[in-house]
């Protein structure tokens, strides 16, 4: 039985891998920063009929060597999912350092451990973000991480894909690298924890985002983003390539009438122009860091590569905005 090792266990993305691959009959090993969250794994996946004796579970985390080894002995496959995240914080010892401490220390032990392939969770946020302004993007587009408008976290993208490009270019003889560039992942979590990325939908569907703000994202529904995963570590024609991933771009106003369209009578009936949206984010934090992109269509949907090359057929990211937004609903969190 060919063994998986999954970091970022608990994370939204990471979770989804494990279970996929255990029901296509992998061993999967995940990491996990915090050992008190082992029995939140083992439950989600029990709740959803997943079967578990063939998953083990480690303690490790992205700026220390201890656990790597115990987690990545008897593998041949490396998911490298974990890495900071959050609405929260905004600064590069927050992102950049774990980040590219992680994708070190992971490919260090990989080599070690004679790992065959290498799937590494990247972003478009390490492909959109240099002082180059156009509107469509691939995989041949990198972020640049001088550029005066990149934010903490598309730098930390960017630096930790570029140090595990540069690991393998240094390291010919090791393992084989894919890369996933996914755009705003969203869909069904498998706890009680909506994650980050989920928050987008969150705000509109319980009203807390009282106007449609001219935002613009790319989306692509978490499930399809793990099988993108699977089908890139199993496919060798997938070696040294990157994959951007979007069903389709949205604004928020198209969010927010998908959803009234739908039932869920929270989301704004109005949309805001773009001057008076960067008006606001001068008193809102949140806001304000989405203020140079009001107004701008960034895509890479237009991209077929992941689908051309793995055979990969994303579901519409309207059905996981809704199925999303059932489970907001479930979980009592729409007063």
């Amino acid at each position: 039985m060919k063994k998986v090792l999954v970091t970022g266990a608990t994370g939204f993305i990471g979770l989804h891998c494990i279970n996929q691959l255990l029901n296509q009959g992998y061993a999967v090993n995940g990491s996990l920063r915090s050992p008190e969250r082992k029995n939140e794994i083992f439950d989600a996946l029990k709740n959803v009929n997943t079967p578990t004796e063939n998953l083990n579970l480690f303690t490790l985390n992205l700026t220390e060597d201890d656990g790597w080894d115990e987690g990545m002995r008897g593998c041949e496959y490396l998911m490298h999912v974990a890495s900071p995240l959050s609405v929260k914080a905004y600064d590069d010892d927050y992102f950049v350092k774990p980040a590219v401490a992680g994708v070190k220390r992971a490919f260090k032990f990989a080599k070690k451990h004679d790992i065959k392939k290498v799937v590494l969770t990247s972003s478009v946020a390490a492909i959109f973000e240099s002082d180059e302004d156009k509107k469509y993007y691939d995989e041949n587009d990198w972020s640049d991480p001088e550029s005066h408008k990149i934010n903490s976290y598309s730098k930390s993208k960017t630096l930790a894909e570029k140090a595990a490009w540069d690991f393998i270019k240094e390291n010919k003889d090791s393992f084989k690298l894919a890369v996933v560039n996914p755009a705003l992942v969203i869909g069904p979590s498998l706890t009680g924890d909506l994650g980050e990325s989920n928050k987008a939908i969150e705000m509109v569907v319980t009203g807390k985002m009282p106007v449609a703000i001219p935002l613009q994202f790319g989306f692509v529904d978490v499930r399809d983003v793990a099988s993108a995963h699977i089908l890139a570590m199993q496919n060798p024609l997938s070696n040294g390539e990157r994959f951007a991933l979007s069903e389709r771009d949205l604004w928020y106003k198209d969010i927010a009438q998908l959803l009234r369209d739908n039932g869920f009578e929270k989301a704004p009936t109005m949309s805001v122009p773009i001057w008076l949206a960067k008006f606001l984010a001068n008193f809102n934090k949140e806001l304000k860091i989405t203020a140079p992109y009001l107004g701008k269509t960034r895509s890479v949907s237009k991209s077929s590569k992941a689908k051309d090359i793995l055979g990969w057929n994303p579901r519409s990211a309207k059905e996981s905005i809704l199925d999303v937004a059932s489970q907001i609903k479930s979980m009592g969190l729409i007063k």
